[in-house]
């Protein structure tokens, strides 16, 4: 750099003097000497502004030599950390390896030792095998002597005398056995039952077969009756509901055993009072347009059935048929509630057993369809269902639950077992049905009858509104592994002859008393 800027500075003093010769010959010998003093002049700035770009070239190659050896040193200063860093990372990892190589090390040598031990173990049972079949011969050998008999012979008679113990034990065995499957199968079916019955809330049912319609005045009942009794008659005749008209201050009664008729007899009438035209021809007119009226109710009612319990896509006269279940009782219960509360509750428990809840909804709502078709309709309700179900492209799944949930048919899905338990819980809870009192004792008779058919039972106690059947035995006719037999034996006559909504729970009771007198 310093040649360059050398060479530079004699190039312009060529140039100088170049130029001064020139203007010195031309201009002549008077203006030479101002053209040399310029030259120096100029030649003397061109030295020194080539010193100055000098100094600064040698200042900035100073400063980037200076830069280029701080960076080295800083990269230097990172390769050794690594350096330094990996290093210490192959240390430890040597460190782990000899641990690892030790620990192992330490397992084979005590795998080594136990598998001397298991085999000097193994000798020495052989051994003591062999001296026990040595003295066992020997012994047999001497009581043979003994007792006169053979080896066979004493088998037989050991096999005698431990036969009646064995049965006995044998018997307590398989009571313990039968005890502990049916609480751990009681304590699961109870969880999965007293879960799905909080998640669900029903409401009591009671219904009459009597409706209550309130007038504005007693002239009402006049009208009502008309001229020797047309208008009542003509009522009667079109709706096929009494009408008892008593001493009951502003009310009137209808009563007729069929819900659906009742309830559009009463809208009919309502109607008729409200206008204040009652006579046969007007009547007529007005139980049509009822009529008309509760088809219409009776889909609404059956969508939201569906909507209530999550069940979609129902034939349109399935839904028909839906809704009108809520005109018909069942012991007392609003059929259509019934058919609702089991849904969510076959639902529940199909959802906790890993069943298809959908189709657990579907069939619970459909079970009792069949209580909706005419009563005219031979065959019984779960026969009609079921053949409605296969009619409107149901499944084989929900017509077996709907024809197999009185248990009269078998079973071929656990949606029908379902079904099943959840119509014995719907319709066994606490005043979800009712029953006569003369229907009642009987059912109590019979229970009682049934329990003390069986030989040894000494008294028998039906309880708890006859959920339940406690059965006192004679304890020198049955031991305690024939009690448990006795009870299962109830069970299942009581089930072949009665019919009652949930489940009787048998208890026989076996007790042995001992008493004396001092005297």
């Amino acid at each position: 750099m310093e040649m360059a800027i050398l060479f530079i500075a004699a190039a312009i003093s060529v140039v100088m003097f170049f130029l001064g010769w020139v203007l010195s010959n031309k201009m002549g010998q008077g203006k030479v000497a101002s053209a040399e003093k310029l030259a120096e002049k100029i030649v003397s700035e061109a030295e020194k502004e080539a010193a100055a770009i000098r100094n600064q070239k040698i200042i900035e190659a100073k400063d980037e030599t200076l830069r280029l050896k701080q960076n080295f040193e800083k990269e230097t200063r990172t390769q050794k950390q690594e350096h330094e860093n990996r290093i210490r990372k192959l240390e430890q990892r040597e460190q782990e390896l000899e641990k690892r190589l030790e620990h192992l090390n330490q397992k084979e040598n005590e795998i080594k030792r136990t598998e001397q031990s298991f085999k000097d173990r193994n000798e020495y049972l052989t051994r003591k095998q062999e001296e026990l079949e040595a003295v066992i011969a020997e012994e047999n050998e001497k009581l043979e002597r003994i007792s006169g008999m053979s080896h066979d012979e004493a088998i037989r008679e050991l096999k005698n005398n431990l036969l009646g113990k064995a049965k006995q034990m044998a018997a307590q065995e398989v009571k313990e056995i039968r005890d502990q499957a049916r609480l751990a199968a009681n304590k699961e079916a109870k969880e999965i039952i007293i879960s799905a019955i909080q998640r669900t809330a029903a409401d009591h049912s009671s219904e009459a077969t009597v409706s209550v319609v309130h007038l504005p005045s007693d002239e009402m009942k006049g009208r009502i009756i008309g001229r020797e009794g047309r208008n009542i008659r003509a009522f009667e005749n079109a709706t096929g509901i009494d009408v008892i008209v008593d001493d009951t201050p502003e009310a009137v009664i209808l009563s007729g055993f069929d819900p659906y008729r009742r309830e559009i007899a009463r809208r009919v009438l309502e109607t008729l009072i409200t206008d204040g035209r009652i006579h046969p021809g007007r009547i007529e007119e007005v139980v049509e347009k009822m009529t008309k009226e509760m088809e219409e109710t009776i889909v609404e009612l059956g969508e939201q059935a569906m909507l209530e319990t999550g069940v979609h896509g129902l034939h349109p006269e399935l839904v028909k048929l839906l809704g009108k279940l809520n005109f018909r009782t069942s012991y007392g219960q609003n059929v259509l509630k019934h058919s609702i509360e089991m849904a969510h509750l076959a639902g529940l428990m199909a959802a906790e057993l890993n069943l298809d809840p959908v189709v657990a909804k579907r069939a619970a709502l459909l079970h009792d369809i069949g209580k909706a078709v005419d009563r005219n309709t031979e065959g019984t309700h779960f026969q009609i269902g079921a053949e409605l179900a296969k009619r409107f492209g149901e499944g084989p799944i929900v017509e077996n639950a709907i024809i197999s949930h009185h248990g009269e048919v078998e079973m071929t899905s656990p949606i029908s077992a379902l079904v099943q338990a959840a119509d014995a819980v719907s319709g066994s809870r606490p005043g979800a049905r009712r029953e006569t009192l003369e229907g009642y004792i009987k059912r109590l008779e019979k229970l009682e009858g049934i329990a003390e058919s069986f030989p040894g039972v000494a008294k028998t106690y039906a309880i708890q509104a006859g959920r339940e059947v406690r059965v006192m035995v004679m304890p020198d006719k049955t031991s305690d592994a024939l009690a448990d037999q006795l009870a299962s034996d109830i069970s299942e006559k009581i089930q072949q002859e009665m019919e009652y909504p949930g489940q009787i729970k048998v208890t026989v009771i076996r007790e042995y008393r001992a008493v004396d007198y001092a005297k």
